[in-house]
């Protein structure tokens, strides 16, 4: 059982892995906590936006919209491969999804395919939004990859955690199709790579 880091422990792990930072607002504090508890963590979760443009994109992730209040993430990864905080805490971003790979990333074993939304992973995961389009065509910067490998390797680096713990979306929750352009097996090498 692992408790989240402190907002100022995750900055700094953020940052010791080589990352550009950008603080949005009172990203420390902004969050959904009074929805449930967040923790104990257990992974990172990758998502892809489906918008495009920097200050476009991290408003949307910080504020949400109607149906979904923000934030939707902790981090939203630019195209130049910034990292933007806009929220700390329990965030909108995993939903409910498979507790076989909710047991699987404890272990840190190999994912089950996700069959079944019945666990909330809201509580469960870091999460990082990364800006794409999401339609398969949208190029994926080199900057943005190893942006989004050093993110989740920094996190695996403070918990002591292997790249087993880091998922896409769509390994979570039935009907997802987050990150499309890359491959999450391909991810978790780079992510094994930098934790070496």
């Amino acid at each position: 059982m692992a408790l989240p880091m402190s907002a100022g422990a995750f900055l700094e792990a953020l940052r010791a892995e080589g990352l550009r930072v950008v603080e949005v607002g009172d990203w420390r504090h902004h969050n959904r906590n009074h929805k449930g508890p967040w923790g104990p963590v257990h992974g990172v979760m990758i998502h892809h936006t489906v918008s495009q443009g920097t200050e476009r994109t991290v408003r949307i992730c910080r504020e949400g919209h109607d149906d979904l209040p923000g934030p939707l993430c902790h981090g939203v990864i630019t195209k130049d491969g910034t990292v933007h905080l806009v929220g700390y805490g329990r965030a909108n971003h995993a939903g409910s999804g498979d507790d076989d790979v909710l047991r699987a990333v404890i272990a840190e074993k190999a994912l089950p395919p996700d069959n079944e939304k019945n666990t909330d992973g809201n509580r469960h995961f870091y999460g990082f939004e990364c800006e794409n389009l999401g339609d398969g065509e949208d190029p994926w910067p080199a900057a943005q990859l190893e942006a989004i490998a050093r993110a989740a390797a920094a996190i695996c680096r403070h918990h002591g955690w292997t790249e087993r713990s880091v998922i896409g979306h769509l390994e979570w929750r039935p009907g997802k199709v987050d990150p499309r352009g890359f491959t999450m097996a391909s991810m978790r090498q780079r992510v094994r790579d930098r934790l070496k």
